[in-house]
């Protein structure tokens, strides 16, 4: 094999593994395509973030609010169960565990979001460590 067909079969094996390391990495990947939160649209968030805070505010744990973005213009359907897992005060800190369950489109994903607020404060998203 001369050096030059032996370079040329060197670099197409080398785009084909790039090409399927790319398509490969893109279909891992296409799941999140089809998950509730990419239908969410701004409206969608904005009406499920009121929802989330009044679960905080009124609910006991272990009570539930069912959420559904009626009214936000968004033509799919999403639904959301918002439960209060738990609660924990330290002096005047106090934080709640969420479980937040979206559907839209037969698919589901199950969250667990905390927020804590010091004192009569606004509640705020803790993030994870």
């Amino acid at each position: 094999m001369s050096m030059r067909t032996r370079a040329l079969c060197q670099l197409t094996a080398a785009g084909l593994l790039l090409g399927a390391t790319i398509g490969a990495q893109a279909a891992n990947l296409g799941f999140l395509n089809d998950t509730p939160i990419s239908y969410m649209k701004q409206r969608d968030v904005d009406s499920i973030k009121q929802a989330v805070f009044a679960a905080l505010d009124e609910k006991q744990d272990g009570e539930s609010v069912n959420w559904v973005n009626e009214g936000t213009r968004n033509s799919v359907k999403i639904d959301a169960t918002i439960r209060i897992a738990s609660t924990s005060k330290e002096g005047e800190r106090t934080c709640r565990n969420l479980g937040v369950v979206l559907n839209a489109k037969g698919q589901s994903m199950h969250l667990r979001p905390q927020f804590c607020k010091q004192g009569n404060g606004n509640w705020q998203l803790q993030k994870k460590r």
